[in-house]
C-alpha cells in the first residue's frame, strides 16, 4: 500500500488533488481510498489530505501517521507544519515551490522535488494570480517523480473530478508531469 499526504491552505485545492490522484489510481485499475482532515474550515488555513493506494482493496479507515510520499502544496507550511512528521526514510516530499530542493533542510532520508505549480496554474488560468489552485499541477508532477499511476490516468481523473475548466486542469497536469 501507497500512502500520501498532503498539506496545503484552503482554497487551493489540496482535498481535490487527493480525489484526482485516487480516481487517476482507481482509473489505473487499483484499489484507493482518499478523503481530508480540517481544522478551522476557512480560506488560507492549513488542510490535511490523504490518499491510499493499493493492490487489493483498502481496509484502514484512519488517517495515515507514516506516509510514503508528502505532497506540500504551499511552501509557507513547512515553517508552521512538521510536514516530515511519520514520513518514513526514503520517502518523497514534493514542494510546491520556484526554489531548488536543496534549499530545504528537511533531512537527508528523504528524497526532495520541486515544482512551481503556483507558475502553471496561472498559466493555465486556473484560479487567480492571488490565489491559483495548484492541485492538478501538483498532481501531474507527483505522478512522474513516483510513477505510482499513468499521466493518462491522471487526466482520466481529472474529467471525473474536476467541475469546470477540464482542459487547462489536464493541460497543467501534463506541463508540470513534462517539467519536473
Amino acid at each position: 500500500m501507497i500512502e500520501i499526504r498532503m498539506h496545503g491552505r484552503g482554497g487551493q485545492g489540496a482535498v481535490k488533488a487527493s480525489f484526482v490522484l485516487a480516481e487517476a489510481a482507481f482509473q489505473g485499475g487499483k484499489y484507493v481510498q482518499a478523503f481530508p482532515r480540517f481544522g478551522v474550515e476557512r480560506r488560507g488555513a492549513p488542510v490535511e489530505a490523504f490518499t491510499r493506494i493499493d493492490d487489493k482493496p483498502v481496509q484502514i479507515r484512519s488517517q495515515i501517521y507514516y506516509p510514503d510520499a508528502v505532497i506540500v502544496l504551499d511552501q509557507t507550511l513547512i515553517e508552521v507544519v512538521d510536514v516530515t512528521k511519520g514520513l518514513k526514510k526514503g520517502g518523497c516530499i514534493l514542494i510546491n515551490s520556484d526554489k531548488k530542493p536543496k534549499k530545504y533542510d528537511l533531512g537527508n532520508e528523504y528524497n526532495i522535488y520541486t515544482i512551481d505549480a503556483t507558475k502553471i496554474a496561472v498559466e493555465n488560468n486556473l484560479g487567480s494570480r492571488a490565489a491559483p489552485i495548484v492541485n492538478t499541477a501538483i498532481v501531474g508532477a507527483f505522478v512522474k517523480i513516483t510513477g505510482i499511476v499513468k499521466l493518462d490516468d491522471v487526466k482520466k481523473g481529472i474529467e471525473n473530478s474536476i467541475p469546470r475548466n477540464k482542459e487547462e486542469n489536464k493541460k497543467a497536469a501534463t506541463q508540470a508531469f513534462n517539467s519536473i
